[in-house]
C-alpha cells in the first residue's frame, strides 16, 4: 500500500511539472491576449491608428477600436473609463486634458489634413474673399484653429453670430459637405478626405491649404490614460511597438495604405482618386513635439478655442518615453 501511494504521488508530480513545462512553451500568442480600448475617428490619416488592430495579435494585443464622430467626442468615454488610448485632433486632447481628463499625450500620428475650400461659382481664391460670406467648420478641431489664425493674419474679423466680418457656422464634419452643395454655406475648413470629395464632385473648389501662418501643419495626437501609462506599463509598451510597426508599414507600403483605408474603413465610399488627392495633403507620422502642443495651446487661448480656464502646459502632460522606447525596438526587430 505505501509503495502504490509513493507511486501515485510521483506520478502526480511528473503530471504537474508536465504541465508546467508545456505551458512554458506555449508562444505567447496562445495565451490572453491583452485587451487596449481604441477610440478613432474616420479620416484618411487616421488610417495607420485602425490598422493597429490588424496586426494587434504580434504583439500579443486586442484591440477594440471604437469609432466617434468628432475628437471632443472622445473626452466623456476616457472619463468614464471605457476608452484606454485615443487617436484625435491635437486641439480636443488639449482641452480634455484641460478639463481634467487622466491622459497623457504619448505620440504623433498624422501631418496635415485641412483645406478651405469654396463654392466655385463665388470665385473665393484667398481668404481675403471671405469677407461677408458663412462659413462652416466643426468645432475643436485643427481645421478650427487654422480657419481663425488665417483670419486673424489677414486682419479679419469672425464670431457665429452676425456682426463681423465673416459668420461662422459649426456643423458636423459630414455635414458641412452637404450645406456647401446646398448653398448653405459659402465656404469651409474641412478635414480629409471630405474636403477632396467636395473638389473631385465639383460642388467645392480649394481655396488654401491653411499651413501659412506659425502652427505649419497640424499634428494630430495619440493620447493615453494614465492609468494604463502608468499601471499597465507592458500593455503600453507593446501598444507602441504596434503603433510604430503599422505606421511605418503604411509609410512604406502607400498601396496597403490605400487598400486598408478606401475598403475596411470607407467600404469602397472613398475613390481612389479622393483617397490619393485626400493624402497628397497630409501624411502619417510617428512623432509630436512638445513644443507644437504648447504653440497649439497657447493659440487656442489666444482665439477662444476649447474654452478652457486654464491651459495645461504641454511639460506636464507630453509623455514621449514610450514612443521613443518603441522606435528603438521596433527598428531593432527588423
Amino acid at each position: 500500500m505505501a509503495t502504490s501511494t509513493a507511486m501515485k504521488a510521483f506520478f502526480n508530480t511528473r503530471v504537474v511539472a508536465a504541465a508546467f513545462a508545456l505551458a512554458a512553451c506555449l508562444p505567447l500568442a496562445a495565451q490572453a491576449a491583452d485587451v487596449v480600448r481604441l477610440g478613432n475617428l474616420k479620416f484618411a490619416h487616421y488610417g495607420a491608428v485602425a490598422y493597429m488592430k490588424e496586426i494587434a495579435p504580434k504583439y500579443n494585443l486586442k484591440i477594440e477600436e471604437r469609432i466617434f464622430s468628432k475628437g471632443l467626442d472622445i473626452v466623456p468615454a476616457i472619463i468614464a473609463g471605457e476608452i484606454d488610448v485615443s487617436a484625435s485632433a491635437l486641439e480636443a486632447a488639449i482641452s480634455g486634458r484641460a478639463s481634467g481628463v487622466p491622459v497623457y499625450l504619448v505620440g504623433g500620428f498624422a501631418k496635415g489634413g485641412v483645406r478651405i475650400v469654396g463654392r466655385p461659382e463665388l470665385n473665393l481664391r484667398s481668404i481675403a474673399d471671405l469677407k461677408g460670406k458663412k462659413v462652416g467648420v466643426t468645432r475643436g478641431g485643427p481645421q478650427e484653429i487654422l480657419l481663425f489664425s488665417e483670419l486673424a493674419k489677414n486682419q479679419m474679423s469672425w464670431s457665429d453670430k452676425p456682426g463681423k466680418d465673416v459668420l461662422i457656422m459649426y456643423m458636423g464634419y459630414p455635414d458641412l459637405n452637404q450645406a456647401l452643395l446646398t448653398k448653405d454655406i459659402d465656404a469651409m475648413s474641412q478635414s480629409e478626405p471630405y474636403s477632396t470629395q467636395a473638389i473631385h464632385k465639383k460642388y467645392g473648389s480649394e481655396i488654401m491649404k491653411p499651413y501659412q501662418t506659425a502652427l505649419g501643419e497640424p499634428v494630430r495626437a495619440l493620447v493615453m490614460s494614465e492609468k494604463m501609462y502608468k499601471e499597465k506599463r507592458d500593455v503600453a509598451e507593446r501598444f507602441m511597438q504596434c503603433f510604430v510597426a503599422a505606421t511605418r508599414m503604411f509609410i512604406a507600403d502607400p498601396l496597403l495604405a490605400e487598400k486598408y483605408v478606401r475598403e475596411s474603413m470607407f467600404k469602397n465610399q472613398v475613390s481612389s482618386d479622393d483617397y490619393r488627392d485626400a493624402m497628397a495633403n497630409a501624411s502619417f507620422t510617428e512623432d509630436i513635439s512638445l513644443s507644437h502642443v504648447q504653440l497649439t495651446t497657447d493659440y487656442m487661448v489666444k482665439f477662444g478655442v476649447g474654452r478652457m480656464t486654464a491651459a495645461p502646459a504641454a511639460k506636464d502632460w507630453v509623455k514621449l518615453d514610450l514612443l521613443e522606447a518603441a522606435k528603438k525596438t521596433v527598428s531593432a526587430a527588423k
